[in-house]
Formats: C-alpha cells, sequence, structure tokens
C-alpha cells in the first residue's frame, strides 16, 4: 500500500493541518479506553439493530456492518470544490433522463448511441412522454468518489435508482458525537442531523399539483430486505408512515393506503424497491411487493413517486462514460469533477485491450451492484482471471473496465492496531425545486489490507464523515 495519498498525513512525521487537532486528541488516548469506546459502539449498533443481511450468506443472516472510530476529515475548502461537483452532475443527469423520456436530443445529436439507451434493460418505455414533477427524476442520488491525489477526485459510480446508506452516516454522527463528546467541542463540524428534514421538504416537492399538505410514505420490500433498516428508520425519522406494497391499492388512478381509520390517499412515494416489482400490471406479473395500477395514478399525475420509474437507465455503468458530455451537452460547462477512463467493452477495440490486460483492470457488470460480479485484476489469482476472462468473452456488452486506481487511505482500527485502509465517500444529493445535501456523505472503508471493494457486502466498514466548517 506504498503509492496512495493518505487522508491524515502527508509525511509519516506531518499529519495534514485538517486532521491536528483530532491527531493531537488522538495521541493521548490510552489504548485502553479506545478498546473501551469500540466494544461500546458495537454493543449499541448490536442493540438498535443497525443490521444489514447478506444476499445468499448463511440464509439471509443479518451482520454488524463494522465501524471504526477514526473519523475522515474533509476541510471546507476540498467540500466546496465536491459539492460544486456534485449539484453539477446531479442536474446535468436529471436533465439527461428528462430528455431520454421525451425530445430525446441527445440521442439525436448522436452523443450516446440510441441503441445503448433504447435496448438497455433500464430504459422503461411506459414512461415516454410522461411529465413528472419539475422534471425531476433522480430526488436522491448517492454518487460515489474516490480520490486518486491532493484535489484530485473522481466519481466511480452514480447510484440513482434506490440509493442506500445514509442511515450509517447519521448513526455514525450520532455514535461519535456520544462517545467522544469533547472532539466535537474541539473541532467545528458541520451538522448531518437534518438530513431527514431536507429529505421530507424534498419529497414534499414531488406531490401531485394542487395538494398543499401531502401525504408522504416510504415504500419497503419487507424486512427481509438488506437495507430495511434504513427505510424503517427513515420512515421514522421523518415521522411518515412505512408501507408496503400490499397495504396499498389504486382506485381510480389515485393511490389509498390501508389504515385503522379506513383508507387514506398516499401522494408521495419514496419507494425503496426496484422499478421491476412497483407494478405487477405493468412490469412483472410475478411480483407479489408492488401496487397493481400505480403506473396508471404516475400517468395521471395523481401520485410522485421519487426516485420515478425508468431512473436507472442514468446510472447503468454502460451510461456513466457519457456523463462527462452530458455535462457540457445540457449546461454548457466543463465538467468539475472527473470520471474514471473506462473502456466499453461492447466496442472491439476496448474489448481486445480488457483482454490483454486483465491482470490491471477493474472489470464490472453494467447492471452491477454491492460489489458483485466484478474483477479486480490485480487483487485476482490467475484462475479467477481466467474464468472472468470467458464471462466477458459471452457477454462484452454487459462489461465495462477501468484502470485500478490508488484510492487514498486513511489510519483506521485494525486488529494489529491503527493502519491505512483505503476509502471512498458516498454524498447523498437531494434534488426537487433546488440541489441540496448535507455537509458529508458516507464513508466507506476496506477493511482487509491492500483491498479496494468497500461494500458493505464484501466485508467494508463505515466511518463518520467530517466537514469542517471555516
Amino acid at each position: 500500500m506504498a503509492n496512495f495519498y493518505d487522508e491524515m498525513n502527508s509525511t509519516e512525521a506531518t499529519v495534514r493541518t485538517h486532521y491536528r487537532e483530532f491527531a493531537d486528541w488522538l495521541k493521548l488516548q490510552p489504548p485502553h479506553l479506545i478498546a473501551q469506546k469500540r466494544a461500546e459502539a458495537e454493543l449499541i449498533f448490536q442493540r438498535v439493530g443497525i443490521t444489514f443481511a447478506v444476499y445468499g450468506d448463511n440464509a439471509g443472516k443479518e451482520r454488524l456492518i463494522p465501524f471504526d472510530i477514526i473519523p475522515r476529515i474533509i476541510d471546507a475548502a476540498e467540500w466546496t470544490q465536491l459539492q460544486a461537483g456534485l449539484v453539477q452532475r446531479v442536474t446535468a443527469l436529471n436533465r439527461f433522463l428528462h430528455d431520454v423520456y421525451h425530445e430525446q436530443n441527445i440521442l439525436k445529436a448522436g452523443i450516446i448511441p440510441a441503441e445503448q439507451i433504447l435496448n438497455n434493460a433500464q430504459y422503461r418505455p411506459a414512461m415516454q412522454g410522461i411529465d413528472v414533477p419539475s422534471d425531476i427524476y433522480a430526488h436522491i442520488a448517492g454518487v460515489d468518489i474516490v480520490r486518486a491525489g491532493a484535489g484530485e477526485f473522481y466519481v466511480l459510480e452514480d447510484n440513482l435508482r434506490v440509493p442506500s446508506g445514509v442511515s450509517y452516516m447519521l448513526e455514525d454522527r450520532k455514535m461519535m458525537m456520544r462517545l467522544f463528546p469533547e472532539l466535537f467541542a474541539r473541532n467545528r463540524v458541520a451538522p448531518v442531523d437534518h438530513y431527514p428534514d431536507l429529505l421530507l421538504d424534498n419529497l414534499r416537492t414531488v406531490a401531485p399539483q394542487g395538494i398543499n399538505d401531502p401525504t408522504v410514505v416510504v415504500m419497503t420490500p419487507g424486512m427481509h430486505n438488506s437495507a430495511y433498516f434504513e427505510h424503517a428508520f427513515l420512515a421514522q425519522q421523518m415521522g411518515v408512515s412505512l408501507v408496503e406494497g400490499q397495504d396499498m391499492y389504486v382506485d381510480d388512478d389515485t393511490v389509498y393506503m390501508r389504515t385503522t381509520r379506513g383508507p387514506k390517499r398516499v401522494d408521495v412515494i419514496y419507494r425503496r424497491i426496484d422499478d421491476d416489482y412497483l407494478d405487477p400490471r405493468a412490469f412483472r406479473a410475478d411480483s407479489t411487493l408492488g401496487v397493481p395500477g400505480l403506473l396508471d395514478a404516475v400517468r395521471a399525475g395523481r401520485v410522485g413517486l421519487a426516485n420515478a420509474i425508468g431512473t436507472g437507465v442514468a446510472d447503468d455503468k454502460s451510461i456513466y462514460p457519457f456523463v462527462p458530455e452530458m455535462i457540457e451537452f445540457y449546461l454548457g460547462e466543463k465538467p468539475i469533477l472527473n470520471n474514471v477512463p473506462t473502456y466499453q467493452c461492447r466496442k472491439a477495440e476496448d474489448l481486445a485491450y480488457t483482454l490483454a490486460h486483465l491482470p490491471e483492470l477493474v472489470v464490472k457488470e453494467v447492471h452491477g451492484a454491492g460489489g458483485y460480479g466484478m474483477l479486480v485484476g490485480p487483487a485476482s489469482t490467475k484462475a479467477e482471471i481466467e474464468q472472468f476472462r470467458l464471462r466477458l468473452l459471452a457477454n462484452p456488452s454487459g462489461y465495462i473496465a477501468q484502470p485500478t486506481l490508488a484510492l487514498s487511505a486513511c489510519p483506521t482500527y485494525v486488529e494489529s492496531g491503527v493502519a491505512p485502509r483505503h476509502i471512498d465517500l458516498r454524498p447523498f444529493v437531494l434534488s426537487g425545486k433546488t440541489v441540496s445535501m448535507v455537509p458529508g456523505g458516507l464513508t466507506r472503508v476496506a477493511l482487509q489490507e491492500g483491498s479496494l471493494v468497500v461494500n458493505s457486502s464484501q466485508g467494508g466498514g463505515t466511518k463518520d464523515t467530517w466537514i469542517l466548517e471555516n
């Protein structure tokens, strides 16, 4: 792990300015106290039930996401740059989604091959020509960002369907404030606890016209979903109902939920369920999770959905390479945040390069998520690489490849003591009448030495993210 940017230390002997206050405090902490605080954090997270399920792992056994008490700290100037880049990117992605489901100017201009959109599994022809409130499709976006060097931020991927992780961001902060209140007296850390209020205000903007006091619900696939804790947490924090598909029905293109006092109209649904399962009449007929007729209610403008149906076409990894061009096309601006250089394996020359350099590259499924279905060349055995080569040859258009970035690292408590571990950052961007976000996001950390895979499903942990105020 030699050639990477260390978030806390500029050299072995020198701590970066924005980390100094924390580093001075850390030096004074006796090891037994830190061990005690870490055990306390684990106990509280277990008691509160902050867990996630891993699909296919011990029949959905619940796991704690490991929490590290050394925060990831970003200074105010860097956050300002990051925030501007995030607002720019998410604005362009929303413009792109509106265009794809209306005039399709970007396709007519030949910037993105039409077949890559129209034949995409995430493109929903049923949404063509349907207007959504304020022309916003991705109301909640989780954009994964990595740092390769000082000021060198790259967007790794855009999560626009049902991005998760914000509950861990909020709970990590609560935990740090509980364990180490003195740290927040010594450092001016920007708050994040107003996120549920910001989210609710944002969701209200999705309500049909003329509804001044909308009824908002969080729609979950149910308690067996890996992110169920988050669904319940956000509903409780916003003071709204948590519902499953079976709790709602559509009558005269209007959505109602069943309550102990009789039917109640639903105006906004924050859905944490994929398009395919939302409406068995419109999409998968075998779905028992959705609400029959929901698409008709959307089409009639009688209910708002966040995020809108069909949003996934903009976060498909085969569309990701075109985002810088989207920014120029729709906004007339140069991208503030970089994309990672990407080889599109559907192109013969990109496939040839990828096959010749598999040991050096990261190869991802275009529809993949959660760190599944990917090859990290430098960390793979020859046998794993050869096995992946066959998958790639069988379905080249299903994959993209990228160089292996030297992700930045942050000191982290591991079994051997404090050691650097690679991290990324997922800020949560809310789009409504304006684009807003709380300062920071969820920092995920790869706990295995040398690993670049930070996903909780692959054994990653989380850290509190501090944005220092001037």
